[in-house]
């Protein structure tokens, strides 16, 4: 079977990318062909150096140093990009590059949608507004992307304990080690072609 390549977006330190690359549930089934950021000196890129792929800052907007996402659109058809990982990429996608790949791009949410979502509610944020809620749940969500923060189909979801937790520190550290598992798994799942849409639910074979 010929490995999927797929490109991840990063904002940040890229944790989340070094879980995709170190994935044995991946190996033989999907590689990182491109890394790209919405900043010009991302943590992140470290790791794609390192790993020696490919990396580039984006932006809507005529900027030096930057791709623009129309241009990026011709770069992905030639690296035969056939998924898109948002992994911690705090931007909102522009609509038309959304458009240009239906259900082809993913995003990894710290909380359980639908709740603590929406703009506004990234990193920190949302870790802050599950800890003064008093809820005692808490997780991670894989959903589609749409021209909506955090409004695309659930792909899947992984639920973490808080009840004894004492601080959104602690509930962003717990968060974070299933996100680390449930990313690269769900991507296993699409790379794998073991998964079905209908009547707008997402199912996982």
């Amino acid at each position: 079977m010929r490995k999927m390549n797929i490109a991840v977006f990063v904002s940040g330190r890229g944790s989340n990318l070094q879980a995709i690359i170190n994935s044995k549930d991946l190996e033989g089934l999907a590689a990182v062909a491109v890394v790209c950021s919405d900043k010009i000196d991302c943590p992140a890129f470290k790791i794609a150096s390192e790993k020696e792929i490919p990396y580039f800052s984006v932006s809507e907007k005529k900027r030096e140093g930057f791709y623009n996402f129309s241009k990026l659109k011709a770069l992905f058809a030639e690296l035969h990009i056939e998924l898109i990982v948002l992994a911690g990429y705090l931007k909102l996608m522009p609509t038309e590059f959304v458009k240009a790949f239906p259900n082809k791009i993913i995003n990894i949410h710290p909380a359980l949608l639908p709740s603590f979502g929406g703009k506004g509610m990234y990193g920190h944020h949302v870790h802050e507004a599950v800890f003064q809620s008093s809820a005692k749940v808490s997780g991670a969500t894989i959903h589609f992307v749409n021209e909506h923060y955090d409004e695309g189909m659930i792909i899947d979801q992984a639920v973490v304990s808080i009840a004894d937790v004492k601080s959104p520190d602690e509930i962003a550290a717990r968060v974070l080690a299933v996100e680390h598992k449930l990313l690269p798994s769900v991507i296993a799942k699409i790379a794998a072609k073991k998964i079905e849409i209908k009547d707008n639910r997402v199912f996982l074979i």
